[in-house]
């Protein structure tokens, strides 16, 4: 087989689809096969001429062990639902709406100190009986309300509640079946399957039993390459009510990362006490919409230096026993944030991720410290996509041309797909399309490997959470989709595979240092008021305030989308009207006039053919005199732009994915940063299609995204132009 033929892609095996497996290596160029949850490696393959990765589980996979030590199995934290009191008493059941057979409430730890009832209608934290006297249920002060626990029962019992009130109450919980087998076993209706029980690797025993256990793995085993860890060590915020279904997901969620154990490390580090209600966060289960806290970020710091340093651990094992370690980016990932410090001394050869679109792509191929990256692509080899009925060509080529455009951006170094190839091998269509896409991605990765393609603009995401949240921080597994999230999602999307110089930056960054603004042409904003996307309360400090206005007024760009700059506070309700030249109308000024609602014609709208999709957009924006609207609809405006000093605002009500509203995204980045001469520069007259330039390798290509012919003038680095018919989905290269 010619090298061009093959390399840089794996497929998954199974016992019973040994001449299947020999198949796909042959049509697919397949380099590297793989196990996955709920398969086995087969004997017949382990001399195969291809690496051999082994999905290996550091938190499960071994009852024996978690059941002979189950104060060392894993925790997470779980608030009740709200319980409204009607009386002076109120009895609130643990698991209610929790699946059973998940989760089990731990008491064998101290409740007092690590559980906390909270009056949600006050926010007082409420005292256990004993704590209030030292004497179970016996109180001199009868109108101070208390709490206790009845374990025959599972209820916590409140007394002399407040009539009226709320209350929740937050408790550890031992976690008994794995969320991610559980998912797989629900997915593919395993039956009579035992639930693997999450065990602790942070914990002494189990780390010391965890670390031999992986040397005798690696020994038994000595056809395996690769070690794919799934993954160091606790598992993101997954929970499933009692109907067996998602109740609550955060991919980024630091509730399952506890134990006593680890809090009373952290408390020593910390030099203060840790409460539940860090990570509960008022309800909200501290997910990345919410505005970190100081002790949260605490927390989150202290998990990765630990995570980290316990990796590094398995990983010098893993390579003093001649094997190469991969990360798969998902599951037990809480702490190894790839994105931070501590993850480049780890030592990872490689890690690997789930590829849902563009963003997702970026969330792996931008990832720095390791030899490779790969991605494992959609559509997972499930019953719930391979079944009589479905369409698996259709979602593996959605996947493909969005997750393209951010590969030649930034390119990953191997692709490949996950689940049982037995489902995949009874849909030929699908097995062909694959094949094109291998050989079309080799071709790729070696027009473009080793190059930086040419950046039009240096753009930066300001949020909350800056580079440690970078490309991810709005998605799910599998990139899902939420509606009121849409066009943080949308912009993110449209930058994975634009020609920019993409950062993500914090406003602690720019409080630490306002010169960080120096290297940046353009910032964006982008979200709903009071979430980490925005900021919030950010923008009530002056530091923040005073050096993003600064940057603009000396020639940046501002491009705020949704409710930027957001807060309520001294008169204005966007602390950046003035850049932006907006102003949401939140009902403390409806005795002014406003008067600017004609439209004009502009810059970035030149490419939008009839009505622009603004989503669900925002109400009640008015212009502020002097602001150039360029869309409003029914007196509420949708788009405008505004010069502030030297540089340029732009706003914009809501902006979902498309690849017209991504060519007005371009187009705004352009105009805010004064750059509209250099539009037709390695430029598409058609927004379905788009041009790369890779000056050092000296070639650009020219990619239709579509599944449709497309013809267009091409614009070369030097203005010159030539046109081009295209076939469907085709991407031609040319040398410069």
């Amino acid at each position: 087989m010619d090298d061009h033929k093959r390399g840089r892609v794996t497929i998954p095996t199974d016992v019973d689809v040994v001449p299947e497996t020999l198949e796909l290596v042959k049509r697919w160029g397949a380099d590297a096969i793989r196990d996955c949850d709920g398969t086995e490696y087969p004997e017949e393959l382990r001399n195969v001429d291809a690496k051999v990765y082994s999905t290996y589980y550091t938190t499960r996979k071994d009852n024996e062990w978690a059941k002979a030590h189950p104060e060392e199995i894993q925790q997470m934290y779980i608030m009740t639902p709200f319980y409204n009191a009607e009386g002076d008493t109120l009895r609130i059941h643990l698991m209610n709406h929790l699946y059973p057979d998940m989760l089990a409430v731990n008491c064998r730890d101290d409740i007092r100190r690590w559980w906390e009832v909270i009056d949600r209608t006050t926010g007082d934290v409420v005292a256990h009986e004993a704590g209030k006297n030292g004497e179970e249920g016996c109180g001199t002060d009868e109108a101070a309300a208390g709490w206790r626990y009845e374990e025959d029962a599972g209820d916590v019992v409140i007394t002399h509640a407040k009539e009226f009130h709320d209350y929740t109450v937050s408790f550890l919980a031992y976690i008994m079946w794995d969320p991610v087998h559980m998912y797989n076993a629900v997915t593919n209706d395993w039956k009579d399957v035992e639930k693997q029980i999450t065990f602790d690797v942070r914990q002494p025993k189990t780390r010391e039993f965890s670390m031999e256990r992986l040397r005798r793995y690696i020994a038994d085993n000595p056809h395996i390459d690769v070690i794919r860890y799934t993954t160091f060590f606790h598992q993101f915020t997954l929970i499933f009510d009692e109907f067996a279904r998602e109740k609550y997901v955060d991919w980024y969620g630091y509730s399952a990362s506890v134990s006593p154990y680890i809090l009373e490390q952290f408390e020593r580090e910390a030099g203060y006490p840790f409460r539940p209600e860090y990570i509960i966060d008022q309800g909200y289960m501290n997910n990345t919409y919410r505005i970190p806290s100081k002790e949260f970020r605490d927390f989150q710091d202290f998990q990765r230096r630990e995570v980290a340093k316990l990796a590094k651990e398995m990983v010098d094992i893993t390579h003093e026993c001649g094997k190469e370690a991969m990360m798969f980016l998902g599951d037990h990932w809480i702490g190894m944030e790839p994105f931070m410090d501590e993850f480049k001394e780890i030592g990872l050869d490689a890690v690997v991720g789930s590829v849902g679109n563009g963003a997702t792509l970026r969330l792996i191929s931008d990832i720095e410290g390791v030899r490779y990256t790969e991605g494992r692509f959609l559509p997972y080899f499930f019953p719930d996509t391979f079944h009589e009925g479905g369409d698996p060509v259709r979602e593996a080529k959605v996947n493909w041309v969005t997750a393209r455009r951010a590969i030649l951006r930034k390119p990953i170094d191997r692709i490949g797909y996950g689940g049982y190839l037995k489902l995949a091998m009874e849909f030929p269509e699908f097995i062909d399309y694959v094949e094109e896409v291998c050989e079309e991605f080799r071709v790729l990765y070696e027009n473009i490997k080793g190059t930086v393609p040419h950046c039009v603009k240096r753009v930066a995401v300001l949020n909350s959470w800056g580079k440690m949240r970078a490309w991810g921080n709005h998605m799910v597994h599998h990139a899902l989709y939420y509606k009121q999230n849409y066009s943080y999602a949308g912009v993110i999307e449209a930058l994975s595979g634009a020609p920019f110089d993409v950062r993500f930056i914090s406003f602690d960054d720019i409080r630490n240092d306002p010169s960080i603004l120096n290297d940046v042409d353009v910032i964006l904003n982008v979200g709903d008021a009071n979430t980490a996307y925005t900021g919030g309360e950010n923008w009530k400090d002056e530091k923040i305030v005073t050096a993003v206005k600064r940057f603009v007024y000396r020639g940046g760009g501002f491009i705020g989308v949704g409710e930027p700059a957001a807060y309520q506070w001294q008169g204005r309700f966007f602390q950046l009207s003035g850049v932006l030249g907006v102003e949401e109308e939140t009902g403390f000024t409806l005795n002014v006039d406003k008067y600017n609602w004609e439209e004009h014609e502009h810059f970035i709208t030149e490419d939008c053919k009839g009505d622009i999709d603004f989503g669900e957009g925002k109400k009640n924006i008015f212009a502020l005199d002097g602001t150039a609207v360029i869309r409003q609809k029914d007196k509420e405006v949708q788009l405008a732009a505004n010069s502030f000093g030297e540089g340029r605002g732009v706003y914009i009500s809501g902006l979902p994915y498309s690849f017209e509203n991504n060519r007005l995204l371009y187009r705004a980045i352009l105009w805010a940063s004064g750059s509209e001469k250099e539009l037709c520069r390695w430029f598409s007259s058609n927004y379905n299609v788009e041009v790369h330039a890779y000056i050092k390798n000296g070639k650009y290509c020219v990619v239709n995204n579509t599944y449709e012919p497309q013809e267009t003038t091409v614009y070369k680095g030097d203005g010159t132009s030539f046109g081009l018919q295209m076939k469907a989905n085709e991407i031609v290269w040319y040398t410069i």
